[in-house]
């Protein structure tokens, strides 16, 4: 499976067109947005530049996405918002949890966090290829040299549930940085986006 990643547009149409069409170009069979998506109310065309290009997208809100924009949005362009749920394409499970602790909309606390991301994991734990979709960064990891704090509760997940990716955002700073916690690969997406295969 080919996915193209990305997080943190921040309502950027132009970003957002152009990973749409290298979406095409580059034939991925998902394309996974990884929060704080919109500015203003223009979160629906961030993800038209990537359903005009008959891709299958996946969701979750960041802490300026609102929880009811994200749920909107996926509904009118029948993608999917992975905040709480869960999703299998081909041999891969998907689970996902947006917002962060801090920020104007998406607050969530970390046993929020917790409890989104186990209640996720549940429905895919017998797939054995599986990927965590978070807006938030996990404690003890590169992207904190911000001074941004990660999530605890981010960290146990990975712990806890072992999955083989993580794709997050949140700290623009960050984007690119690649590490390993156990055998979970992270990954800081960011603006530019990665593509991933898994």
């Amino acid at each position: 499976m080919k996915i193209l990643a990305a997080s943190d547009l921040h309502g950027d149409i132009t970003t957002a067109r152009k990973l749409a069409n290298k979406a095409k170009k580059e034939k991925v069979n998902l394309v996974i947005l990884c929060g704080d998506i919109e500015s203003g109310d223009n979160a629906e065309k961030i993800i038209e530049q990537f359903t005009k290009q008959d891709k299958k997208v996946l969701l979750v809100p960041g802490n300026w996405d609102s929880f009811a924009t994200a749920d909107f949005s996926a509904d009118f362009f029948g993608v999917k918002n992975i905040h709480g749920y869960s999703v299998r394409y081909e041999d891969v499970g998907i689970f996902g949890c947006g917002g962060a602790d801090i920020g104007p909309l998406t607050r969530i606390t970390e046993r929020e966090i917790m409890d989104t991301l186990k209640k996720g994991f549940d429905k895919i734990s017998y797939i054995k290829k599986k990927i965590m979709v978070t807006h938030m960064h996990p404690s003890g990891s590169k992207s904190e040299f911000s001074g941004i704090e990660g999530s605890k509760s981010i960290r146990k997940a990975i712990e806890k549930f072992k999955p083989d990716l993580l794709l997050h955002g949140h700290i623009h700073e960050a984007e690119g940085i690649e590490e390993r916690i156990g055998k979970t690969k992270t990954l800081n997406v960011g603006k530019e986006g990665k593509i991933i295969k898994i």
